[in-house]
């Protein structure tokens, strides 16, 4: 069956420019080309956030910032990632697509040394795959393909609702408590580091 001929949406989703379609697949069925080549670029992009989540991670594992709940907080989000970018390579998979494998790019984490630019690192990470996430569901229903627009909303737009709230409410008490964009927040990223206990229970 053809792709319906509808006007492609404006979109800044990481499209797999080099992706190799598995057209002849035999359990490929209503799996449009260009959602199949969404889903690929879109599975790197979770890599890459989970990548760079784990180099903050081992940032305030370092001795002259030794936050370790705050550490272990950005971890257990890195591994979330992980796991999500793994779901949505599976379930190209079940869907007879084909994942080609690009280059993940540096974190480019290098000169955070505060609470208050990792969280603000993380929570635009978030927001940018909220955003990223709802215009793959929006492709999918265009394309006429309800099934993948169901699993992008339930298995991955509705459980980053939550987490960006969280983190906007603790980029929020970190300004509260006094911590800066720089190493002088002091205190206040001592008190963060404790809150972080409650996040990673």
């Amino acid at each position: 069956m053809s792709e319906p001929r509808v006007k492609r949406i404006k979109t800044c989703l990481p499209l797999c420019k080099t992706h190799l379609s598995t057209a002849g697949s035999q359990v490929r069925q209503n799996f449009p080309t260009v959602v199949e080549e969404s889903l690929c670029g879109v599975s790197t992009l979770l890599m890459e956030v989970s990548y760079r989540l784990e180099a903050l991670a081992r940032i305030f594992e370092q001795s002259d910032l030794s936050l370790p709940r705050v550490a272990a907080y950005f971890h257990q989000e890195s591994v979330k990632e992980l796991e999500r970018a793994e779901a949505m390579l599976h379930y190209l998979s079940q869907r007879g697509g084909k994942f080609c494998g690009k280059n993940i790019q540096r974190p480019v984490t290098e000169n955070v040394c505060a609470v208050l630019p990792g969280l603000e690192i993380m929570l635009d990470q978030w927001k940018e795959e909220m955003s990223v996430m709802v215009e793959l569901n929006q492709l999918a229903r265009e394309y006429g393909d309800p099934h993948t627009a169901s699993v992008i909303k339930s298995q991955f737009v509705e459980p980053l609702v939550p987490k960006v709230k969280l983190v906007g409410d603790l980029l929020t008490s970190a300004r509260r408590v006094g911590c800066t964009s720089d190493s002088t927040g002091g205190f206040g990223e001592y008190l963060i580091d404790q809150l972080q206990e409650t996040l990673t229970a």
